[in-house]
């Protein structure tokens, strides 16, 4: 790569991903509400699934026809760890998950483990050290996480299936995160190829235990057309990837700092969910805590 060192070019090169980071964090906030409001309908997770990466699939069919579904030069774990991280597999779970638990918390116990296991994960395999800025940031990322469980346990409101799915989910989004950046590949590469392979995958799955996608009406079907393909599936998977590409993955995980928060106003706001004392505590915390743990309020060097 090619460095430069005159200050007031490097500025402006900053500015797609910081466009990308916070088009992504609303349209993950969006994502929550969508996914959440689906469970009142008669979706299930494969049709969801297969609006969700069939539509980019499709919009981005010359890219992963240039490409190959096996491009050259990509190892294949890499890739694998891709499709499962941020396709098929990240979305089944979390999906899962979602419908049985209120928009605030899942975005508290998805949004705010994300960066966490991302972290844990360059710490434990690749090494990094955190300074002391991160390490508050992650302890405060807990902290808001437990606050919800204890709040939870009290009322028995939440299934102890959202403690483990959401979690999980964001460990397949960390591996995926770290997998893109060692890849080689562009955002519209990865996109792509996230999107045909998952919609290959859930379609297999749709044929064995069938869809519901007949039984739902038009405007439910265009609701998650809009959230989930057009904006999560194609929109938001493009801004993360030049977000990553741009800043780094430590800069654009800093973002999702705001989608705890965003989740919990829009829960709120838009699907009636109570939200508390607690809930609202829980998320200030692990949105501070996003941001002090991706390093975005140290020092640079």
């Amino acid at each position: 790569m090619t460095s430069f060192t005159i200050t007031n070019e490097k500025s402006p090169s900053l500015i797609p991903g910081y466009i990308g980071g916070t088009v992504t964090v609303l349209i993950w906030a969006s994502w929550f509400l969508a996914t959440r409001h689906s469970a009142a309908t008669p979706l299930g997770s494969l049709d969801i699934g297969l609006i969700r990466y069939g539509i980019p699939a499709l919009a981005l069919a010359p890219v992963w026809l240039k490409t190959g579904l096996l491009p050259k030069g990509v190892p294949l774990h890499l890739l694998a760890l891709m499709v499962a991280g941020a396709g098929a597999a990240f979305f089944l779970l979390t999906t899962l998950a979602i419908h049985s638990t209120p928009a605030a918390s899942s975005g508290i116990l998805l949004g705010g483990s994300m960066p966490l296991a991302t972290a844990l994960i360059g710490i434990v395999i690749f090494g990094e050290r955190p300074d002391l800025t991160r390490k508050l940031g992650l302890a405060a990322i807990v902290g808001g996480v437990l606050i919800l469980l204890l709040r939870s346990l009290s009322d028995a409101s939440l299934p102890w299936t959202s403690f483990v799915l959401l979690p999980a989910g964001a460990v397949l989004w960390a591996s995926y995160t770290h997998a893109f950046r060692r890849s080689g590949l562009t955002a519209l590469q990865a996109s792509a190829l996230i999107a045909i392979w998952s919609f290959l995958i859930i379609g297999v799955l749709a044929l064995i235990f069938g869809t519901s996608l007949a039984k739902a009406s038009t405007a439910d079907i265009g609701l998650q057309v809009l959230s989930q393909g057009v904006l999560s599936g194609l929109v938001a998977m493009l801004a993360y990837g030049t977000a990553v590409k741009t800043l780094g993955g430590t800069q654009a995980a800093a973002f999702t700092a705001l989608t705890p928060v965003l989740a919990t106003i829009g829960g709120s706001v838009f699907l009636g969910e109570p939200v508390g004392i607690a809930e609202v505590t829980a998320a200030v915390m692990t949105g501070i805590g996003v941001a002090l743990s991706t390093g975005i309020a140290a020092r640079r060097h």
